[in-house]
């Protein structure tokens, strides 16, 4: 007989975190999971993926689960702060709000009175630009943009001027599908959790993964291979494939056909005003040469009719005898011109020829010989029945590396270019378009230029520029915009330009400002160009003894760099404190397969969440701020008729605004019965809704509408019904950008509207309707001998932005940075692992520790962005290792060209050229500490350098 078993314990396998879980989005990064929060005893205890919810899938990273040290942080603002000293000095007495509001009102009621332009509104990583940019509409400001000229403008224009959405956070590669997947530029920082299922599922299947990067980190690290590219080159080596395709006849004719401009006929007439133009038939058809037509000698036909068979090749004879070529011709003959064969920009790129070549060949077997075909009938736009998806398994995806340079805007035009050969846009197993977008190549919303009789602009301060008649400039041809943007100087400027505002500011360019009020914008450290200078701009005084930007209203939930700098400090919740829309109006969270958004929901009332001080806190989420200080001064749409508020807060806003008939923040649920859904009209109890389906809210597309979204009737009539596009038309990609031609023919003295002289060469040669290549500004115009390397910055995978390097959690794994560089270059500088060493720029120098490491091409340094901080915020200790140690790659970058005539950015966008910078490197002979030093702001500071909230340790044993 056994014996008997010894007595166990009785085992908890699965504890539960708390006493009460809540639904919320995660706002540690960009990504927007959805997470659980739970909580015991009404203190936050654990944070979980939601397993339900479908960005993440129920994965939660290292900084989603570092969001419990986020809320708990010292560097929490606790009440409204006004300026007692000197601006700069971080020195403020504590005020109430209805103080800060009325100081606040009394400041903007006069601007809007006199000139709203003289207010300028410009937000960081906010995402409620759907309430920003309305709010400044309505105040009449031209004068607005948020974070994304200095971060993603080139990835967006550049896709949605070509295909009509983009690569970042607005498309995603067919992972079910995809055989062979190249990375152009990827960090870790964007969509982090949706890329790493995504390649988990790659790696499953065998894919290739291929990842092209000065840099090998994180995504590259599991990459099948690293195409470590130098800098600034991407485009360069995307033409060598184009070329390579080209020479191989290896391009996807019938894809083009069907679905984009291949055939579409192009004047050609030099010196005509309508030279490089499409050309059209009375309508304003564009017209092709079907060769079926007039008994097979062919004739001009519209280019989107059905049952033709157009010639992608040749020269034709238009009604009025001019000659005019099909835009495939046009590509054919520059992209096969010898400048683009792989021995002619190997040397430029840093790739081998032969493995251009073979890469070229690889594209080339995955799509045509390895297609993938899925038993799914359709029906295109034309009404032709098709009885499977034929795809071409490529796919791509690409983020703030081939972004963020001076030619980024074409590079990005480029790879889509590369895409639209090999037919691999929105087919099985290529990239693939996520619901709201294609839009209409471009957008059909232009930038607001003129005021109403009311005050409020007649468009929202962003938009999409189509022609020189858009643009933001005076009769003159000046800019009208504090930041310069829609200017001649940077026509397609669709973000704006953040990075610009303080110097033109301080410079009274345009126009003196009264008012500069940002939010989560750190703009006097990480998120600007030239750091120190930036700084002086905003607390120089002109000849009168006041300050050249008289004033600043500025609002964040932490004690960043720049609240030492603002004259108001409106002090907001963190994400766990209020409601917030995640909207398809703004940055959607949608996948391939189905439209989504989201909300936030306050898990906390802020004023029971004590400050590193035990003290309350009272503090405002900044969006109800807004509508708040809207109502004071009686903005159109937010003030009643008696001048009572319209809207409670912004959670009343979220449910009951509306942008357009039946068109809100938020698509679910819409309807008085909640049984509506895209468009209804506003529902009372909408945010109980999604609050109880775990805050999101998703609608499939049709299992016939997933692929072709550009020309599939069940895509289009379902995205027309859900309100996201105006009509349930066909989109046509464009290779060819008919805008750009636009702006050429102007500098060459046709049109209404042409750009001042001195600017006329420039825009001709960077307005070119094909994507082209040149050398980033920087090279261009510093002597390469003395300043031999590039440098770039990349974020990693466990923080974002400054917000998670004040993370308690997070510091752990990283609380100071070194400039990575490769062994060679080290030595090449007579530098010694671990070694101080002095980098310098064309504008100036800094003091820093040097690191080798071997995943770097041996002409580039690099370092992790946003780590070091100004000793003294974000309620670090006054000797922490981010102000001793750490440091900024931004006190080297300019914010303007070497040579002084221009913004440090992408000529047709505006966007900030972050990742041109071009270094030396000597060695610091006993340096102890990274340079420059600023004086300790005075703030909050943490009980530790490492720990805070260590109170809660162990309390629930």
């Amino acid at each position: 007989m056994p014996a008997p078993a010894p007595n166990e314990p009785a085992l908890d396998l699965s504890p539960s975190p708390g006493d009460e879980v809540k639904a919320t989005t995660c706002y540690m990064c960009a990504c927007r999971c959805g997470i659980k929060v739970w909580l015991r005893d009404g203190s936050i205890r654990y944070l979980q993926g939601n397993a339900a919810h479908p960005v993440n899938k129920g994965v939660i990273c290292a900084k989603g689960a570092a969001g419990i040290m986020q809320h708990a942080s010292p560097a929490r603002l606790s009440r409204p702060l006004l300026r007692v000293g000197e601006r700069g000095a971080g020195e403020f007495r504590e005020i109430e709000w209805d103080e800060a509001l009325e100081i606040a009102a009394s400041w903007l009621a006069p601007i809007r009175e006199r000139d709203p332009d003289e207010l300028a509104f410009f937000t960081g990583r906010d995402q409620s630009q759907a309430l920003t940019g309305w709010w400044a509409q309505q105040f009449g400001t031209i004068n607005y943009a948020a974070h994304g000229g200095f971060c993603s403008v080139n990835m967006a224009a550049g896709g949605l001027y070509t295909v009509g959405g983009s690569f970042w956070e607005f498309g995603e590669p067919d992972w079910e599908h995809t055989k062979y997947l190249m990375l152009w530029g990827v960090a870790e920082d964007h969509d982090s959790n949706p890329i790493k299922l995504g390649l988990g599922k790659l790696k499953e299947r065998g894919a290739k993964i291929v990842a092209v990067n000065p840099v090998r980190t994180g995504y590259g690290a599991i990459a099948d291979e690293w195409i470590g590219i130098r800098p600034g080159t991407d485009g360069l080596f995307a033409f060598a494939l184009i070329h390579e395709l080209l020479r191989m006849d290896r391009i996807d004719l019938d894809y083009l056909v069907r679905h984009a401009d291949a055939h579409w006929l192009v004047i050609r007439d030099p010196g005509a005003a309508d030279d490089g133009m499409f050309a059209r038939d009375a309508q304003g058809r564009p017209l092709c040469w079907d060769t079926a037509a007039n008994g097979g000698r062919g004739a001009l036909a519209p280019a989107g009719a059905a049952g033709i068979s157009p010639a992608v090749v040749g020269e034709y004879a238009l009604a009025d005898g001019r000659a005019a070529v099909p835009v495939f011709q046009l590509v054919a003959e520059r992209y096969l011109d010898p400048q683009y064969a792989p021995e002619a920009v190997a040397g430029r790129c840093g790739i081998p020829a032969d493995t251009i070549r073979r890469i070229a060949r690889e594209l080339a077997v995955t799509a045509f010989e390895n297609p993938v075909r899925l038993p799914i009938a359709w029906t295109d736009a034309h009404g032709r029945e098709h009885a499977e998806m034929l795809g071409r398994p490529v796919a791509m995806h690409a983020m703030r590396g081939i972004s963020a340079h001076s030619n980024g805007f074409h590079t990005c035009r480029a790879l889509h270019l590369l895409q639209l050969l090999l037919g691999a846009v929105d087919t099985p197993g290529s990239f693939r378009f996520q619901p709201p977008f294609p839009r209409p190549v471009p957008p059909p919303n232009r930038p607001g230029r003129a005021r109403r009789e009311d005050g409020t602009l007649d468009a929202p301060p962003l938009g999409f520029v189509h022609s020189p008649d858009d643009l933001v400039v005076d009769d003159d041809g000046h800019p009208r915009r504090i930041d310069h943007a829609y200017s001649w100087t940077y026509p397609l400027a669709a973000h704006g330009m953040m990075h610009t505002v303080i110097r033109n500011a301080h410079a009274g360019d345009p126009q003196r400002i009264d008012t500069l009020m940002m939010f989560m914008a750190n703009m006097s450290w990480n998120s600007a160009m030239n750091t120190a200078q930036t700084m002086q701009w905003l607390t120089d005084r002109g000849d009168d003894g006041e300050y050249r930007i008289p004033r600043i209203i500025y609002s964040d939930a932490y004690a960043s760099e720049m609240v030492a700098y603002a004259d108001l400090v409106l002090p907001d919740t963190t994400y766990l404190e209020r409601f917030d829309a995640i909207s398809l109006l703004d940055r959607p969270i949608s996948d391939a397969d189905g439209a989504a958004d989201a909300i936030r929901q306050p898990v906390f009332d802020p004023a029971t969440q004590p400050d590193s001080q035990g003290r309350a806190r009272d503090v405002r989420g900044f969006q109800s701020v807004l509508l708040d200080l809207g109502a004071r001064l009686g903005l159109p749409g937010m003030a009643n008729a008696d001048g009572s508020p319209k809207y409670r807060d912004y959670a009343d806003y979220i449910v009951r605004h509306e942008r357009a008939p039946g068109i809100g923040l938020l698509a679910g649920w819409r309807g008085a019965d909640g049984g509506a859904h895209g468009k209804g009209a506003p529902n009372p109890d909408q945010l109980k809704r999604y609050i109880d389906n775990g805050g999101f809210w998703r609608a499939e597309v049709p299992q016939s509408g997933r692929y072709f979204k550009m020309s599939n009737r069940a895509y289009l009539d379902w995205a027309h019904g859900m309100g996201f596009i105006g009509a349930a038309d066909p989109i046509p990609m464009q290779l060819y950008a008919e805008p750009l031609q636009k702006f050429r023919l102007a500098a060459q003295g046709h049109g209404r509207r042409q750009p001042p002289e001195a600017l006329r060469e420039r825009v001709e040669t960077y307005f070119d309707p094909l994507p082209i290549w040149y050398e980033p500004f920087e090279a261009a115009q510093v002597d390469l001998d003395a300043y031999p390397l590039h440098a770039i910055t990349q974020r990693p995978m466990f923080m974002y932005h400054a917000w998670g390097s004040q993370n308690a959690w997070l510091r752990q794994i990283a609380a100071r940075n070194v400039l990575y560089m490769h062994p060679d270059t080290g030595a090449r500088h007579g530098l010694a692992d671990g070694d101080m060493v002095e980098v310098s720029s064309h504008n100036g120098s800094i003091t820093v520790q040097a690191k080798f490491a071997g995943n770097v091409q041996p002409d580039t340094v690099w370092t992790w962005n946003a780590i070091g901080k100004r000793r003294g915020a974000w309620g670090l200790d006054k000797d922490a290792p981010e102000g001793r140690e750490g440091f900024l790659l931004n006190h080297l970058i300019s914010d303007l060209t070497p040579r002084g005539d221009c913004a440090n950015a992408d000529p047709v966008t505006g966007q900030a050229a972050w990742f041109d910078l071009r270094v030396s490197l000597r060695p610091a002979a006993g340096a102890h500490e990274s340079t420059p030093q600023f004086a300790p702001l005075p703030g909050p500071q943490g009980p530790g350098v490492l720990r805070y909230a260590g109170g809660k340790r162990g309390a629930a044993a």
